[in-house]
């Protein structure tokens, strides 16, 4: 009996995910503390349901300090009625709430980082709650999910779609239409993992777990919105909700074309100081290249440690914070996509 309690969450919804019509609210997280002995942390939420069509998820804020995703969420619950959709949309604009509020990466309440954490518990810590609930209750309504992510406060990403290769050719086909419908500039095509054996403690696991097709997206960080940034996430999820049949009256504009990459790996900082990058987003790499210098003001005259790159590709990603300390990656390496047998 204790295991069987110990599975069920705990977390109440506000909104009848089985309701027709436009409904916002909140998830209620118990959470008892000094101030509030029957407290309840408070996870915004918006659903929309509206005669026959798939159910799309889509939930940003999994870090606190990506702002990308919860402000065209947000845009979405606001601008949306049920008229304009066929099935039903499930928003989750900021999932780790007490992450969100404090604008950081990971939970100010238990340190919980909420993409580390999946399948969660249903017992455990509040981001690990919350984990559990997404894997458990959200997911198996779902057919299709986004989760919208940026480098956050450290790093910077250009508009990058992540996603599976597919473990079946209706699978691939389902991840490519999603890609070609979000139309960024690029893709990081995962070579391995995946499915409903996944490992995976991200939010793309849980999905893969309960059979979602489903993609990721990296849009931007330095802990800054960026306009044009904001503009293609807005563009790309109403293209993706109108590829699904779910948002018929759209007219999607003209694609504009995905480079495909597989990443090579990080670059890391092996000392302390200030960070100067050498290489721009999207630039090529040489391996043993040099592509940035840490520099010691605190002792003028040390000479700058150099950073070189172990791997030849481009530049996805850089770091956005001038501070590092020993073990920071300040760039990430990717080379263009080579075929997958699913799609020879």
């Amino acid at each position: 009996m204790r295991e069987a309690w110990m599975s069920e969450t705990s977390i109440k919804s506000e909104v009848d995910f089985e309701a027709n019509g436009k409904q916002s609210g909140f998830l209620r997280l118990p959470h008892s503390v000094h101030r509030s002995a029957y407290g309840w942390i408070p996870i915004p939420m918006t659903s929309i349901k509206n005669g026959e069509g798939p159910t799309l998820v889509i939930m940003a804020g999994n870090h606190g300090d990506e702002y990308e995703g919860q402000i065209a969420i947000s845009n979405l619950a606001l601008t949306l009625e049920p008229g304009d959709i066929l099935g039903r949309l499930i928003l989750l604009p900021m999932v780790n709430a007490p992450a969100g509020e404090a604008g950081s990466h990971t939970s100010p309440i238990d340190n919980g980082n909420l993409n580390r954490l999946f399948p969660g518990n249903a017992s455990g810590c509040p981001t690990e709650m919350i984990a559990h609930y997404i894997e458990e209750v959200v997911m198996p309504l779902a057919d299709y999910s986004v989760d919208l992510h940026s480098g956050g406060s450290s790093l910077f990403y250009p508009p990058t779609l992540l996603r599976g290769q597919g473990h079946s050719a209706e699978e691939t086909e389902a991840l490519i239409s999603l890609q070609e419908a979000f139309d960024l500039p690029y893709a990081w095509v995962f070579t391995s993992g995946g499915g409903r054996n996944s490992t995976a403690r991200t939010a793309m696991g849980a999905a893969n777990r309960k059979g979602v097709i489903n993609v990721m997206a990296e849009l931007g960080g330095g802990g800054e919105v960026t306009p044009d940034i904001l503009k293609r996430t807005e563009r790309g999820l109403r293209r993706i909700m109108h590829s699904l049949g779910m948002l018929p009256d759209y007219v999607p504009d003209q694609a504009q074309g995905t480079r495909e990459l597989n990443a090579k790996g990080s670059v890391y900082a092996y000392a302390a100081g200030l960070f100067e990058p050498l290489k721009s987003i999207g630039e090529d790499v040489a391996e043993g290249e040099l592509v940035g210098l840490i520099h010691h003001p605190d002792t003028p005259e040390a000479e700058p440690d150099r950073i070189t790159s172990p791997y030849a590709g481009i530049a996805l990603c850089r770091r956005a914070m001038a501070q590092v300390v020993r073990g920071d990656a300040v760039y990430q390496i990717a080379s263009d996509a080579e075929p997958h047998r699913d799609q020879e």
